[in-house]
């Protein structure tokens, strides 16, 4: 069984205990577009429309251009292929998934008294997959800097005596004694020593410099990375209609988040000198979180045919609980034989709660209807990452962290085009879309393009729409967050079919 070693906020500082950043900040805070069918072969761009349950995540004042109460469900089939570069090395991998991604009902209440000037009023509950953080690769090549930078870049500055295990101690209990007492960066500087990678200046309780086993040279690496888990949220939404040309809405969000993380790095080298010829590091984390949102919006119908639509989304306010495992072993040259050395901690890391504040959201948009015939839809949003906050703000860590996203993200905008063709009760649909990356070195972090199509045909209360979408972007994606900085270069390309059932209740 697990033993569990528990961090505790009061008394150790975040900074010694915490190893979120930057790319957290980011995962947590991106859009994707998620939803019904229809809303997906339009790239989403449904600001100024409604009239669909996706669309209701969009503008909340979606909702009260139904006519009638609605219900939908949708299925979607993901699949994943990434290209990946790291230095000499080529691989390509590919995954597909089948899940529930929304599902909602609409139910529209006529007001009876024909003198008021609010026409309707609208309630709906839906469900929404916002980010799916689905992905598997792997990578390999050829290096000059080894895994050893990542536990020196821990060790160095850190007493010798609070990075090893004490005489007769077991890995296990010295793992969760070294965490409970000093916090993540020395549990990552133990690991280091008693595997033999780092080697003590002096061997004394009090020495603080270290130096590698593992000479300089070129180093075999491959990286294997495995995520699986989602960004989901709960809507209520109400919405009215004012006389006939005015619609307008509130969304109350409810987020959860559900994100597992598993990567393993194998390392070998031959070169002259090296103690330590083989080292294998695995890494897990688990984090859920719970967060609220809110949004406001308008649309308003300034002629039969042209509408405009206003949106303001609020930051998201989440808690976020994470756990984390390791295991390292080595293999190392001892009198002229190879000894294997494992460092298996059996140790759950349960670290303190933290709060993550993403950025809110403006969107824009404009929709031309001609009449039954069709429609064609703009939207355009803006969000400032920068604005991204980790808190408590007065921890020494995590205001270094809101200082390096302050100097690295940017505003971002994202630009939504779709339109819509009607023969009989068939429907034609096509979309395109630009996703501004938010990072402001765009090499490091590209934007994303996608394009969507779906058909749709509508046998009277009940519409069946078929979509399917694409979009690409590529990723440096940084190994470790300190020392063995290097990144392997990812083109990921993702496809989805939706599938969505709609009912006019």
């Amino acid at each position: 069984m697990k033993k569990f070693s528990l961090l505790f906020i009061g008394v150790l500082s975040m900074s010694s205990v915490m190893a979120q950043d930057i790319s957290d900040a980011v995962r947590y805070s991106l859009d994707e577009v998620q939803g019904t069918a229809r809303f997906r072969s339009m790239s989403g761009a449904f600001g100024a429309l409604g009239g669909d349950m996706s669309a209701i995540s969009i503008n909340p004042a979606g909702s009260a251009i139904f006519s009638n109460s609605h219900a939908s469900i949708s299925l979607s089939s993901l699949n994943i292929n990434n290209d990946v570069r790291f230095f000499n090395g080529f691989r390509s991998s590919s995954e597909s998934k089948i899940d529930l991604n929304q599902t909602g009902a609409a139910f529209v209440f006529n007001n009876s008294n024909q003198n008021s000037d609010w026409k309707k009023f609208v309630l709906s509950v839906a469900y929404d997959k916002t980010a799916n953080f689905e992905d598997n690769w792997f990578a390999s090549g050829v290096n000059t800097s080894s895994i050893d930078s990542y536990f020196l870049a821990n060790a160095q500055g850190l007493r010798l005596d609070e990075i090893s295990a004490l005489s007769g101690e077991s890995y296990t209990d010295a793992y969760s004694e070294i965490g409970s007492l000093f916090g993540f960066n020395n549990q990552q500087a133990f690991l280091g020593y008693e595997s033999y990678i780092l080697e003590p200046n002096s061997d004394t309780d009090d020495n603080t410099l270290y130096t590698s086993n593992i000479a300089p040279g070129t180093f075999n690496q491959r990286y294997n990375y495995a995520a699986r888990g989602y960004n989901g949220k709960f809507t209520f939404n109400i919405a009215s209609q004012y006389k006939d040309n005015l619609f307008f809405g509130l969304n109350l969000n409810s987020h959860f988040i559900n994100y597992e993380r598993s990567t393993f790095l194998s390392e070998s080298n031959s070169n002259t000198g090296s103690l330590v010829s083989n080292v294998q590091f695995e890494n897990n984390l688990s984090t859920i979180g719970s967060g609220f949102s809110f949004q406001l919006g308008a649309i308003a119908k300034l002629t039969d045919e042209f509408r405009i639509g206003f949106t303001y989304d609020s930051p998201t306010w989440y808690t976020i609980a994470e756990e984390t495992t390791q295991y390292l072993a080595t293999v190392r040259n001892d009198a002229g034989s190879n000894i294997t050395q494992v460092i298996n901690p059996n140790i759950i890391n349960i670290f303190p709660d933290y709060k993550l504040q993403t950025p809110g959201k403006l969107t824009g948009s404009l929709a031309y209807v001609f009449g039954e015939q069709g429609l064609i839809s703009f939207d355009y949003s803006r969000k400032d990452y920068g604005n991204v906050k980790f808190k408590p703000t007065s921890d020494t860590y995590f205001a270094d962290q809101n200082s390096i996203i302050n100097d690295n993200l940017k505003v971002a905008s994202t630009y939504r085009i779709g339109g819509e063709y009607r023969y009989k009760a068939f429907s034609f649909r096509g979309g395109y879309r630009l996703e501004e990356t938010p990072y402001k070195n765009e090499n490091f972090y590209g934007d994303l393009k996608g394009f969507s199509l779906g058909l749709g045909y509508n046998f009277g209360n009940i519409k069946l729409d078929l979509a399917f979408d694409q979009s690409d972007r590529s990723i440096n994606h940084q190994l470790y967050n300190v020392g063995l900085t290097d990144a392997a270069v990812i083109d990921s390309k993702n496809s989805n079919v939706t599938l969505t059932l709609g009912l006019n209740l």
